[in-house]
């Protein structure tokens, strides 16, 4: 069970050397405070919600879940197009006795790490802006399940790509229309109903309505549900293409 630990580490080196490089903490932290300011401390102030909140409060979980997912989903799939179809490492761990599920553990942990550290730096921002955000348990959890979900997902669009510019166009047609039409900017309840049935299929909605929580009532439960079906599709998907892969 401790051989997913190398493929962990391995990506965790690799990380370290961007941590040293003040451009790559600068460059995490610039899209979501361009969103910040723009949204927040910009529109935001002529924006009045019906839950009864400020829209700072409102807008800052949701930066979180989309930059969670962002760079969860973003580092996993590039790397492993790169290193699959590229540099042609993934393929020394085709080869060494390690088994698939134990890859897919270790990539999924590495791009939970760093979607969990670029969310840390919104939490950041979030402490310093005037709003009533507060961490709760279940902002954690759902923190978390978030960032296992599509660093999962990342593993499933890597090792279906067939060149790096395919990374981008998945990008394009499901991450990017997730960030803006999952309730990460505004509220779901003002979609109209005939779009509501695909929004809804969306997992950053479910994470975008249980991050919000405060305790667990049924559509909490519903979405928690939904969340913990998806992290386990795209786990098993993205370890059975592990285990078939031949290249």
């Amino acid at each position: 069970m401790i051989n997913w630990y190398p493929v962990f580490l391995k990506e965790m080196l690799q990380f370290k050397r961007k941590l040293l490089r003040l451009g790559y903490i600068f460059s995490a932290m610039m899209s979501p405070i361009i969103y910040l300011v723009t949204f927040g401390l910009g529109l935001g102030r002529t924006v009045r919600l019906s839950e009864g909140i400020d829209y700072l409060t409102f807008l800052l979980p949701g930066l979180v879940a989309m930059s969670s997912m962002n760079n969860s989903y973003s580092w996993v799939a590039s790397s492993l197009n790169l290193s699959r179809l590229y540099f042609k490492t993934f393929q020394v761990y085709i080869q060494s006795p390690i088994k698939p599920s134990s890859i897919m553990i270790g990539e999924v942990m590495a791009g939970m790490v760093k979607g969990l550290f670029a969310s840390l730096l919104i939490i950041a921002v979030g402490f310093v802006v005037p709003s009533s955000f507060a961490i709760t348990l279940i902002f954690v959890i759902t923190l978390l399940l978030n960032c296992f979900m599509f660093a999962s997902l990342g593993v499933i669009t890597g090792m279906i790509t067939k060149s790096h510019e395919d990374t981008a166009t998945y990008s394009n047609f499901f991450i990017m229309p997730m960030a803006f039409f999952s309730g990460t900017f505004f509220s779901i309840d003002r979609i109209p109903m005939i779009f509501k049935p695909i929004i809804y299929v969306m997992p950053l909605t479910h994470t975008n309505i249980l991050i919000r929580k405060n305790f667990l009532d049924m559509e909490a439960i519903v979405s928690l549900f939904v969340i913990v079906f998806y992290c386990f599709c795209f786990f098993l998907i993205g370890s059975i293409l592990m285990k078939k892969y031949n290249e």
